[in-house]
């Protein structure tokens, strides 16, 4: 199956000379949950920017279901919903006056249903004669995203759609956001919360100072790049680990009350059984232990420290 959008060596550069964007290389499928990771200033926005035909590119090609977006621009817009970090609303038109114009704008016919599933979807349906300048930040929010959905895109972008959204709204959104994929959009999303791309993402790209570092699979990208870690909670204290025991690589936490292990899940031997061995040998006895897998976000924040 051909991809939904297709970026091929993409590269943007501004007047000023900054580069923003080198020759990015991105497939995302039909239908998946992409997860768009990368720093302040890394170019995602830029990025989503020049898929949705906000950004003019410096060169490079990119399709979107199959309409190349400088040649047959309107066709690839109209597949396209887009949810921007900043909120631009008309202050003064009410919720359901500036959802419904936004339709209007792609061209489709009145579909009063479709807006009032949409605005209960968001739980904004109470608030459908309130004007935009009445509305908490957190509203606001929901509304960019009612706007976004209002024509019935097949593909959705949520470029930091949570922030400053409370916690019980942002769960609320999520569960928009599997329901949209459930009925075929796909959903492109970046998130400073890595949590919610951890729990949220089929796939995962990285992007760091302009360049696509890393696209995998979430799944693969925690098994290949994760790691897990072994907390030992001693029975007494330790000053220094025992020269004995420097192959492992052990630190010192909590006041030399515990030794930390971390280890590779995808070696033959993890080395825990002759550990615990040699701390026996050592004369050191722990109370208890436990086991913790790295989360995509020690992943992220390992990727783009790399030099």
């Amino acid at each position: 199956m051909a991809p939904i959008i297709s970026v091929a060596n993409l590269s943007k550069t501004y007047e000023s000379g900054f580069t923003a964007l080198r020759d990015i290389n991105l497939d995302i499928d039909k239908g998946e949950i992409f997860a768009l990771l990368g720093p302040n200033g890394a170019g995602k926005t830029t990025l989503i920017g020049i898929i949705c035909g906000i950004v003019n590119a410096s060169r490079g090609k990119i399709t979107v279901g199959g309409h190349d977006i400088a040649r047959d621009y309107r066709a690839a817009r109209s597949l396209i919903g887009l949810v921007p970090q900043e909120l631009h609303t008309d202050a003064f038109t009410t919720v359901w006056g500036t959802t419904s114009f936004s339709r209007g704008l792609f061209g489709k016919p009145k579909n009063p249903a479709h807006i009032e599933k949409v605005l209960k979807d968001l739980s904004l349906w109470d608030k459908k004669d309130d004007k935009i300048v009445t509305l908490s930040g957190g509203m606001k929010r929901r509304v960019m995203i009612a706007k976004a959905l209002s024509h019935e895109p097949q593909i959705l972008f949520l470029d930091e759609p949570t922030a400053g959204v409370d916690v019980e709204l942002r769960k609320g959104m999520w569960e928009v956001v599997r329901a949209l994929q459930a009925s075929g959009v796909t959903i492109i999303l970046t998130t400073h919360y890595i949590a919610e791309a951890e729990e949220m993402a089929d796939r995962v790209g990285v992007i760091n100072k302009g360049e696509i570092i890393l696209v995998e699979e979430k799944a693969k990208l925690m098994a290949k790049l994760g790691s897990k870690r072994l907390t030992l909670h001693l029975q007494g204290r330790l000053d220094a680990v025992p020269e004995a025991l420097a192959a492992y690589h052990l630190k010192l936490a909590d006041g030399g009350r515990e030794l930390v292990y971390d280890y590779d899940t995808r070696s033959e031997r993890t080395g825990i059984t002759s550990l615990l061995g040699d701390l026996r040998n050592a004369g050191i006895r722990f109370a208890d232990l436990e086991t913790t897998q790295s989360s995509l976000e020690d992943i992220f924040v390992s990727l783009v420290r790399a030099p």
